[in-house]
């Protein structure tokens, strides 16, 4: 199969979080079940700077506010799966991030930047489209920035021919973030009016990219399946619970995977001491390195719990703040925090390590290599999200045998199994998982983790199972691939 991966970050090009892993990742997958796949991205300069191989590919033109756009292919540096950056000055290449300026504010023309984005994958899949020895069958959309991808499509293609046109799949990696702007943005990207309409992409008087997307995708998947049916309820559905709830026999939940060549024990590259289930001494080790790194006190026998993550409400990292002096009064445990968002929250975890030096490090920003470092020398970790489509993180504490503790909601759901005298018996216990998400259950969860970090030989029967669960894309590749072969037989018109 043919098939075009729309996106607005994948690593190693751009990186602000999970999608940026799974864009990165999971194509590489589909390459190896020998799938002729291609990425498509914004040209942002770390983008058109990291491709390889680059060269001019044709040239768009006529586009709404921005005229023409080039379009560079090139190569991912890691895996060599095809790149399509779409290149324009105006709309890519500046200081500052995806989303945001320097200053941490959103762009005003984002729903132009990310507009263009969604339109340039419609015309790339367009009858008339200048690849045409390369027509995708499937054009598969991530998130509100490229949820206007089947809009275009819908109004684009000839509605005669639309049973053996491309096919649109959009996943649902958070339904939180929904691109909801002004409706006068509709008429500057050509968007016809009359799609501005309750079964269209309107949203309380709103455009929103990511209603578009689930009202016009041919299919739409989120990123695990407990998620799959949380976003059909008022608690997870933002509002879209209902249009969701209408397809629901069309939604699939597939759990994403985890990039085992940049996330492995055995093999990273930021590790003073590599290591795998087998031969777990070099887990230690690490773990002494990042306490002086960090000005903790080295001691393998205090617990070091981490926490990497956007501070935000979403992640319930205001609960661990609530708890810390509590957890800190009844046990000998360390706290290393890496990440970045919420101000308060930043506050927050920088006067906890001013309370409590050499217990506390709290590290405010993005750090690749201290996030990995994180993650090999920490004994514990801590992810006690409110809701969580997936989440990756908590897998890359499975593998690098930091059991998680976890919310029982969405992917952590999905990936983690709850210690238990059952679970500890039948040797399948993974990590810690939270009856409720609240400050109480947070606090009981990591003293339960702790009480079996002090037991060794349960503690090593727990680590083992999660560092040889199998996390990597293949099992879901073929998911994907299995729901690409079903759209491109089905007979339905959108």
């Amino acid at each position: 199969m043919r098939i075009l991966f729309v996106t607005s970050e994948a690593f190693p090009l751009i990186k602000t979080g999970g999608l940026a892993d799974v864009s990165g990742s999971f194509p590489a997958a589909l390459r190896k079940l020998n799938n002729d796949i291609r990425i498509l991205i914004p040209g942002y300069p770390a983008v058109l700077d990291k491709i390889l191989n680059s060269s001019h590919l044709c040239t768009l033109s006529n586009l709404p506010k921005v005229g023409d756009v080039q379009i560079i292919l090139g190569e991912m540096p890691d895996s060599g799966v095809p790149v399509m950056a779409i290149k324009s000055a105006v709309l890519y290449e500046r200081d500052g991030g995806p989303y945001a300026d320097v200053n941490g504010n959103d762009w005003e023309d984002n729903p132009i930047r990310f507009g263009i984005l969604s339109l340039v994958a419609a015309r790339l899949s367009a009858e008339d489209s200048p690849l045409n020895d390369w027509i995708p069958h499937i054009v598969h959309c991530n998130d509100w920035q490229t949820g206007l991808t089947p809009a275009y499509m819908h109004f684009m293609h000839d509605t005669r021919k639309k049973i053996d046109q491309p096919k649109s799949l959009l996943t649902i990696h958070n339904m939180a973030f929904q691109g909801c702007y002004p409706a006068k943005w509709l008429a500057a990207l050509d968007l016809p009016s009359e799609s501005f309409q309750l079964d269209g992409l309107e949203y309380y008087g709103q455009l929103s990219f990511l209603k578009a997307g689930i009202f016009y995708a041919n299919g739409i998947s989120t990123a695990s399946p407990t998620y799959a049916k949380e976003i059909q309820t008022d608690e997870y559905g933002f509002g879209l619970q209902g249009l969701i709830a209408k397809r629901s026999h069309e939604i699939r939940g597939i759990l994403n995977g985890v990039d085992t060549r940049e996330w492995n024990p055995s093999t990273d590259q930021y590790l003073h001491a590599p290591y795998d289930f087998k031969k777990m001494r070099g887990k230690a080790k690490n773990k002494k390195l990042l306490q002086a790194r960090l000005g903790l006190a080295v001691d393998t026998k205090t617990v070091l719990l981490g926490v990497v993550s956007r501070l935000t409400h979403q992640k319930g990292l205001d609960l661990l703040l609530e708890c810390a002096d509590k957890l800190f009064l009844d046990n000998d445990c360390q706290l290393v925090v890496l990440g970045s968002g919420e101000e308060n929250l930043q506050r927050g975890f920088e006067e906890l390590a001013k309370k409590y030096p050499q217990r506390v490090s709290v590290n405010i920003g993005y750090n690749e290599e201290l996030s990995h470092q994180i993650m090999a020398g920490s004994d514990i970790f801590i992810m006690p999200s409110r809701f969580e489509p997936c989440g990756l993180n908590q897998m890359y504490g499975l593998l690098y045998g930091t059991p998680p503790v976890v919310s029982n909601t969405g992917g952590l759901a999905d990936s983690v199994i709850d210690t238990n005298q059952e679970t500890i018996h039948n040797k399948t216990a993974t990590g810690f998982v939270m009856k409720s998400i609240d400050t109480c259950q947070l606090l009981a969860t990591i003293s339960r983790a702790i009480e079996s970090f002090n037991d060794p030989k349960i503690w090593k029967i727990i680590k083992k199972n999660g560092m040889q669960q199998n996390l990597d894309w293949s099992e879901s590749a073929l998911g994907y691939q299995e729901m690409y072969c079903a759209l491109i037989q089905s007979k339905e018109i959108k």
